[in-house]
């Protein structure tokens, strides 16, 4: 069987010593699309935010390509290849579309490369190449998460973890965000998504982990989570 990708093994992290996430456990394997659901407060962007750098755990072990990676900074993660897109976007808003992108491959030093990468982008994302000149905070909702997720990818990550992605969307838009979390997937991205909207990231996954009040309390196959009683009856309304 393929070696993991991401394996986190039993991490217990929080802030300022009050414990939010205790004792989670979750494997990507190359290739994959999986999601992590729950209710808002459940632990899932501390969870990302631990994978990512930005907080260490007071327990538990984080490993990326068979590499330890517990102890590195939210920049040295960038290096090995993890990108991490926020929640609430936290675009440059009054700087433009391509410096937002230019911005996402800070750690790329050359000039030719960093062009051939923007092209890609307004490739996959016709919409941002004609608002390359615009300022960021001028767009819509819709349209500055998408720039979000481009600039994700501006650092050419072998794992791309997105956080919230529908926050703030109307529904319409949320099915459109899906169909580009999609795109990026079958462009050959192992994709990591966090999100409360259960059923749409179900959809679009080949697997997902359920978490509730800092724990896992379920995981399987997308179609599994999508039949389980409790699953549909807790987050769907069934």
């Amino acid at each position: 069987m393929a070696q993991p990708l991401l394996e986190v093994n039993n991490i217990h992290c929080g802030y300022d010593g009050v414990p939010v996430i205790h004792g989670i456990s979750i494997k990507v394997f190359p290739g994959e699309l999986v999601a992590i659901v729950g209710t808002n407060g459940a632990g899932k962007t501390t969870t990302m935010k631990t994978i990512a750098g930005l907080i260490h755990p007071s327990q538990g072990t984080l490993s990326f390509r068979g590499e330890n990676i517990t102890g590195l900074s939210a920049h040295e993660t960038v290096q090995r290849g993890i990108s991490y897109v926020p929640e609430g976007r936290r675009l440059f808003s009054k700087l433009s579309v391509r410096e937002n992108l230019e911005l996402g491959a800070y750690i790329v030093k050359d000039r030719g490369e960093i062009n051939a990468r923007l092209d890609q982008a307004f490739e996959l994302f016709p919409i941002l190449k004609s608002r390359a000149d615009q300022m960021a905070e001028t767009m819509s909702g819709g349209e500055q998460q998408v720039l979000a997720i481009a600039r994700g990818l501006m650092s050419k990550p072998v794992l791309l973890m997105l956080d919230e992605m529908s926050l703030g969307l109307m529904p319409s838009m949320v099915e459109k965000m899906m169909e580009t979390i999609q795109t990026i997937h079958e462009a050959g991205v192992t994709v990591l998504l966090v999100e409360q909207m259960v059923q749409e990231a179900l959809e679009v996954a080949h697997r997902g982990y359920v978490i509730q009040t800092g724990k896992i309390v379920l995981q399987g196959t997308s179609q599994e989570l999508l039949d389980s009683h409790e699953v549909r009856k807790a987050y769907m309304g069934m």
